[in-house]
């Protein structure tokens, strides 16, 4: 077949505007975050937090809705290095979490999984062009880019309103404040997003591009990206220039962003097909070759998994240093039977005792389309500091997912939505050894007797 000069262009922009979302993603996730603060009227250098366990209004990437977040946006390149401070875990806190830079790559991780070991500490986020002496008494991090955020969570020793508070105020002891203002540090500046919604949920329309144009402008170059400035600039991303495509080109980046999302979803089951344990259907939901990336700024010259990091961030944001040390994840979204689920259906997962979390575990059911919490729920998930969660004699606990409550057993039940499809992950803090030795195991999600609602359907 022989194609005109204006068929080869069309197909190149289309082609390469499909690998700018694949690559982009991680940091159109981070900039989606950051569009949301600003909704909230939060400006960079401050910290927004929930002043209480989010429910479904937090539409990030399968949030974690047992814990109280806070959310430190960083920004060096006006303000120069920032100090964030975490505050020495004991009886009154902990905290659990990461440091990120803006492609979503660890710097570090805090609390007492962390670097400052759960003693506190004042880490030093500097600008990637930063030359002075680093001064004594600090934690200093050397980013890529000017962008960082945290993700720190304030660990509840109980679901008790009591014990939510005390997270939450423990939480607020963190601070972020300018280097150059140590003399006399000024108060940092918390915006609760309780009670409000806060959409990071990725956009498959023109307004990704326009993320990733925005974000182009303002961060450096890195050195194992470069190959990308010249695909960008075909789409019409480059740096001094605005993102302007005429009526012709935009119409074929709308039809390469469809197409790179049913590329993701084609892709999205493959991250299942290695199992955390053989015949079942729970994994971690991330490559093995793309954690060891994350962790370590891929300092494997022969691996760069761009598809895997592409995939990953269209469900989910942050990454930690040592995954497993503070935190870990089990993701499935299929049954005992291997079919998906489906929210007018009802399920129950048998969490086996002794669960290996010298913190708390819990079951999150999210949407399958969006990877956010379901919307307009009353609940999303179940976790072992829920204060009247039904254990069995066995020490075993039943969490029931469907449309309906079981008979008696609301306190186990997560809320999913009839008309829709979900997935299921299971969180693991603090966990021990047993979860990676395999003596101990999580069963799969099993269907259950049909519920009212399935029979109605």
């Amino acid at each position: 077949m022989a194609y005109t000069s204006s068929d080869l262009a069309e197909r190149t922009i289309r082609r390469r505007a499909i690998e700018a979302v694949i690559w982009g993603m991680p940091i159109v996730n981070f900039d989606l975050m950051v569009q949301a603060a600003t909704r909230l009227r939060a400006s960079a250098n401050q910290i927004v937090y929930w002043s209480h366990l989010p429910d479904w209004k937090n539409q990030t990437l399968t949030p974690n809705p047992d814990s109280v977040y806070l959310l430190p946006l960083v920004d060096t390149k006006r303000a120069g290095p920032m100090v964030l401070e975490i505050p020495p875990a004991g009886d009154d806190g902990s905290i659990t979490g990461s440091i990120d830079d803006c492609w979503q790559t660890a710097i570090a991780d805090i609390g007492p999984a962390g670097a400052d070991r759960g003693e506190g500490g004042r880490y030093l986020l500097l600008p990637p062009d930063y030359k002075d002496k680093v001064p004594d008494g600090y934690l200093a991090m050397s980013p890529v880019t000017y962008q960082t955020y945290c993700i720190a969570r304030s660990i509840l020793r109980s679901g008790s309103d009591a014990d939510i508070v005390k997270a939450v105020n423990y939480g607020r002891r963190i601070k972020l404040y300018p280097l150059s203002q140590l003399a006399k540090p000024p108060a940092t500046v918390f915006v609760d997003a309780i009670g409000r919604v806060f959409d990071s949920t990725i956009p498959y329309d023109l307004s990704f591009f326009e993320s990733l144009s925005r974000t182009m402008q303002y961060e450096p170059w890195l050195e194992r990206d470069k190959a990308m400035i010249d695909p960008l600039k075909t789409i019409g991303i480059e740096k001094g220039k605005p993102f302007d495509p005429d009526v012709k080109i935009q119409a074929i980046l709308k039809e390469a962003i469809c197409e790179a999302h049913e590329w993701i979803e084609a892709r999205y089951e493959s991250v299942f097909a290695l199992p955390f344990n053989e015949g079942a259907h729970w994994a971690l939901p991330a490559s093995r070759e793309l954690v060891q990336g994350l962790g370590t700024n891929f300092a494997n010259p022969n691996s760069y998994p761009t598809d895997a990091r592409g995939l990953a961030y269209s469900y989910a944001f942050f990454s930690a240093k040592h995954l497993g040390a503070g935190q870990f994840y089990l993701m499935t979204i299929k049954d005992k039977s291997g079919r998906d689920f489906e929210g007018n259906r009802m399920y129950r997962l048998t969490v086996p005792a002794n669960v290996p979390a010298q913190q708390y575990w819990s079951a999150t059911a999210y949407d399958r389309v969006t990877h956010a919490l379901i919307r307009n729920m009353k609940w999303s998930s179940r976790s072992s500091q829920n204060p009247a969660l039904q254990k069995n004699a066995d020490g075993s606990v039943d969490v029931f997912f469907g449309p309906e409550a079981p008979l008696g057993k609301e306190s186990n039940w997560v809320p999913t939505d009839q008309g829709g499809k979900f997935e299921v992950l299971f969180r693991l803090y603090g966990p021990k050894k047993d979860l990676f030795d395999r003596t101990w195991k999580l069963p799969d999600i099993e269907r259950t007797a049909t519920g009212q609602a399935e029979k109605a359907a």
